[in-house]
C-alpha cells in the first residue's frame, strides 16, 4: 500500500484475518493473518496518517460467553501489510474496541474483564493507565468530539457508562434496558444511541441529563449505527431482518429500510460522507450504500464473519 493510499480494513472473526480492500475498485487487494490458535480480533482503527493500525484480539467467543480471553493487540503497520508490535495486557482481558483521541494522541481499548479502558500511548505502544466503567462487559466505546468525555455500551448489564476520559474516572452509569449492544454519538454530541437487545427500539440518551429521552422503534433488534455526515439522520444495522434502518433525527422515527447481506453488524460512515460501509457477517461481505440514493451500490467480497471495520486514510 503506497504512501497516501485509502483502505477500508475489514476483521474477518471467522477466518482470523483482516482484509484490506481498494475503496476505488471496490475490491480486495490483500490479507493480513493475526496468526493465532483459537482467538480471533473483532475490531480495529486506524491512527490519523492511515500507517498503523490496531487490532485487539478479544478470544474465542462472544460477550458473556465462556471462552477463551484474549490478552493482547496487534499493532500492524498497513504500507508493509505486517504485523509489527503487539501489547500485552498481562492477563486475559477481552480486549474488544479500539478508539484513538485524536486530539491528544491517546489509544483506548475497552477491557472488559477488567470492567475499564485500557489507555495506551501509541508511540511507545505502552499502557499508561485505565479509565473504571464501574460495569460488566463495558464491549463498545464511543468519544465525544473532543475527547473529553467517553461512553460505553455494558452489553449484561444493559447500561451506559459515562467516563471522564481525561480525569479517567466514571462520571455516571446510566441504565437503559435488560441487554444493549453497540453505541454511537450524534456529531453535534447531544444524544448517544444503543440498541436494546430485548425489544426492536433504539435507546436515544440525552447526555446532558444522562437519561434516556426516546425510544425509537425498529423494524427489527438493532445492532451497529452510525450519523451520516449532515448529522440528520442515523443509520442502524438490523441483523434479524437484513437491513439497514434509517432514522430521521428530527422527527426520530425510522423514515426508510435497505435491504442489504444477512447479518449486517457495523457501520462505517466514509470520511466523504458519500457512502456507507456495512459488514454484514453471516455472507462474508461488506455491502457499500450510496447515500444520496440510499442504495447499495456495490457487495464488497471480504472473508468469513466479516464483522469489525476502519478507514485508513
Amino acid at each position: 500500500m503506497s504512501a497516501g493510499a485509502q483502505s477500508l480494513l475489514v476483521v474477518n472473526q471467522g477466518d482470523s484475518n483482516l482484509s484490506i480492500v481498494d475503496p476505488v475498485s471496490e475490491l480486495q487487494v490483500a490479507l493480513i493473518a493475526e496468526n493465532t490458535s483459537g482467538v480471533h480480533g473483532h475490531e480495529i482503527i486506524a491512527s490519523t496518517d492511515g500507517h498503523t493500525a490496531y487490532m485487539p484480539i478479544y478470544g474465542s467467543t462472544g460477550v458473556g460467553k465462556p471462552g477463551i480471553d484474549g490478552h493482547e493487540m496487534f499493532v500492524i503497520d498497513l504500507p508493509s501489510r505486517k504485523i509489527i508490535g503487539d501489547v500485552d495486557f498481562g492477563h486475559g482481558v477481552r480486549p474488544h474496541q479500539p478508539v484513538l483521541d485524536p486530539v491528544r494522541g491517546l489509544l483506548y481499548v475497552t477491557t472488559e474483564l477488567d470492567k475499564t479502558v485500557t489507555v495506551i500511548d501509541p508511540k511507545t505502544q505502552k499502557i499508561i493507565g485505565a479509565v473504571p466503567t464501574g460495569q460488566e462487559e463495558s464491549h463498545m466505546l464511543i468519544l465525544s468530539h473532543d475527547g473529553r468525555l467517553g461512553y460505553t455500551a455494558n452489553v449484561g448489564p444493559g447500561t451506559v457508562s459515562v467516563l471522564d476520559m481525561v480525569g479517567r474516572k466514571t462520571i455516571a452509569v446510566i441504565p437503559v434496558s435488560g441487554t444493549v449492544q453497540r453505541i454511537s454519538i450524534s456529531n453535534d454530541d447531544k444524544l448517544v444511541f444503543t440498541s436494546d437487545q430485548t425489544k426492536p427500539q433504539l435507546a436515544v440518551i440525552d447526555t446532558v441529563t444522562k437519561k434516556v429521552k426516546a425510544w425509537v422503534p425498529l423494524p427489527g433488534t438493532g445492532y451497529g449505527s452510525a450519523p451520516t455526515q449532515d448529522g440528520r439522520s442515523l443509520l442502524v444495522a438490523i441483523p434479524s431482518t437484513g437491513q439497514v434502518a434509517v432514522v430521521d433525527l428530527a422527527s426520530m422515527k425510522v423514515v426508510r429500510n435497505i435491504a442489504v447481506p444477512s447479518a449486517p453488524q457495523e457501520i462505517l460512515i466514509r470520511p466523504d460522507g458519500k457512502v456507507a460501509y456495512v459488514s454484514c457477517n453471516a455472507s462474508g461481505k461488506v455491502a457499500a450504500i450510496d447515500l444520496s440514493q440510499w442504495k447499495v451500490q456495490k457487495l464488497i467480497v471480504a472473508g468469513k464473519l466479516a464483522d469489525g471495520l476502519a478507514w485508513a486514510k
